[in-house]
């Protein structure tokens, strides 16, 4: 019969001890061990029982049974302080104190309390899968003890930065820093503390210079997902700190999303929960291209299905709306706008404190009805949520440009890059830059924005049409023409009568600005 306690499940006829459904590396007489004091959680087992039933004929210290319990406690998630799971009594021996599940049947299980009684019948809780980090504390290799600070703040700053990750569970600072000065096995961190992934650092100082490396490894598999270096003065010692923070995160939040979905991936469909439809909708919504997005739209439903309340998945699902819109993919417009726009309603309803529902569902408000200002603010309040939401600053930065603000929508795009320099979604932010270009004039420059977002995503049509207009304005009225055929390939109905419907520009000059340039390359009115 399996004894479940807390989030683990020690099973004996499979001799396997789990959490969370994953299994913890325990060696047999560690096993034995928390297994006699499961089975007698009614009362203290002496040192002498556990000797007799664990080693049996063998002749071992007091000194091991010493070790295995620590061992216990570390496979447990306890320890020799806290005593919250296995209790030691003085010159008697030890006892287990948590309350334990004995499971019969599926769903049913009986709690015994720390007195052995059997108390009441309650369901056993499924607990959902959930994306899971710990931040060790970085090497300091500087030679120099009093850098320990520097190193600390950073670390801090990056934990309370990930904290802001809604989809993230994120060991709290206090755990994380009792492995400090520890050689430490990454694997039996991950296991010891029940998480996926674990990032792990140093820090090197010379003169008025720093240097930071930072790695991330997939503790269920002994697996590197990614590796950076940071460097920069010490002029401003916490603007540093910040800065290096800020960029871990931004480097590594899609890397742990980018790893999360691809073990949605491997999971049969039957068994898909709400948060891995959501995983796998976002794969394909990085795509971009019109089948992708059609699927990725379906599951986004499914996750809303699964969970009416999954403000994420109503602002992914209305984006998806929103850019089958701009590349011209629509149906039934005036049905699906109004279907978008109903999404992205309950995403910033539902989401309040949720910067990735406010970022895909404001941005899609502000494209489906036209409202930029309260698009732009939702997207604003989604930054101070999350600062590190590399969607946030580049969408908000579209906003911008397209209210005519193009050296903030710059800079807002210039920080997406640096947050996210490895990003799938890398076309969208290109896009970005040639619009806000153009819009500013410079329209040689936005031609190679527009040609580098064609470079990712070839059937990109705001892309096209922005090469077309800023070919058209440079004098390239050939090159234009050759583009305004390409516009044509991928939506036959778009025409400058329908620019005004097609893109909620804010200000009058942009939009005469536009309309010219399409004119000018050859676009039927």
């Amino acid at each position: 019969m399996p004894f479940a306690f807390e989030d683990y499940v020690l099973d004996q006829e499979r001799r396997e001890l789990t959490w969370r459904g994953q299994a913890v590396a325990v060696g047999p007489q560690v096993f034995d061990l928390l297994l006699q004091l499961l089975i007698h959680n009614d009362r203290v087992v002496s040192k002498e029982e556990l000797l007799d039933a664990v080693w049996g004929a063998r002749i071992v210290s007091e000194s091991t049974i010493t070790s295995h319990i620590n061992a216990v406690r570390k496979a447990i998630g306890d320890s020799g302080e806290e005593q919250r799971l296995v209790r030691t009594v003085a010159r008697k021996g030890y006892r287990f104190v948590g309350l334990i599940r004995h499971s019969d049947s599926p769903g049913v299980v009986v709690v015994a309390s720390e007195s052995g009684d059997k108390a009441m019948e309650e369901p056993a809780l499924l607990l959902p899968e959930k994306p899971s980090i710990i931040v060790l504390p970085f090497q300091n290799l500087s030679g120099d003890a009093e850098q320990d600070y520097f190193a600390d703040g950073i670390v801090e700053d990056i934990i309370t930065a990930l904290s802001r990750l809604r989809w993230l569970f994120v060991i709290a600072r206090n755990s994380s820093f009792t492995y400090k000065g520890r050689a430490v096995d990454v694997q039996g961190v991950g296991q010891a503390l029940g998480v996926r992934y674990v990032l792990e650092g140093s820090i090197r100082k010379s003169g008025n210079k720093v240097r930071i490396t930072g790695q991330l490894i997939d503790a269920s598999r002994g697996m590197h997902i990614w590796a950076e270096r940071f460097e920069g003065l010490l002029d401003n010692i916490f603007e540093l700190q910040d800065r290096i923070a800020e960029s871990v995160v931004g480097a590594i939040a899609p890397q742990l999303e980018r790893a999360e979905i691809e073990r949605a991936k491997g999971k049969p469909t039957d068994s898909l929960d709400a948060y891995d439809y959501f995983l796998r909708g976002t794969a394909k919504l990085h795509q971009g291209n019109q089948q992708a997005m059609e699927q990725a739209l379906e599951l986004f439903y499914r996750a809303i299905e699964l969970d009416p309340e999954y403000a994420s998945a109503y602002g992914m699902a209305a984006w998806c709306h929103f850019w089958r819109k701009i590349n011209g993919w629509m149906i039934d417009r005036p049905r699906e706008v109004a279907e978008g726009a109903r999404l992205a309603r309950l995403a910033v309803e539902l989401g309040r404190d949720d910067a990735v529902a406010l970022t895909r569902g404001g941005h899609a408000l502000a494209h489906l009805v036209g409202d930029v200002d309260s698009g732009i603010a939702l997207l604003d309040r989604a930054r101070l949520l999350n600062p590190n939401l590399a969607p946030s600053w580049f969408l908000g930065g579209i906003l911008r440009a397209l209210r005519g603000e193009t050296d903030a929508a710059i800079d807002n795009l210039n920080h997406a890059v640096r947050l996210s320099p490895l990003d799938p979604e890398m076309f969208r932010m290109q896009v970005g830059m040639a619009l806000a270009h153009f819009f500013a004039g410079r329209f040689d420059i936005a031609s190679a924005w527009a040609e580098k977002a064609l470079g990712n995503l070839p059937s990109l049509l705001p892309a096209v049409a922005l090469l077309a207009a800023s070919q058209a304005h440079s004098g390239q009225l050939d090159k234009a023409r050759v583009t305004v055929q390409r516009l044509q390939a991928l939506d036959p109905d778009f025409r400058v009568g329908n620019l005004q419907h097609w893109l909620p520009l804010q200000r009058a000059q942009d939009l005469e600005r536009f309309a010219d340039g399409l004119r000018l390359a050859g676009l039927p009115e």
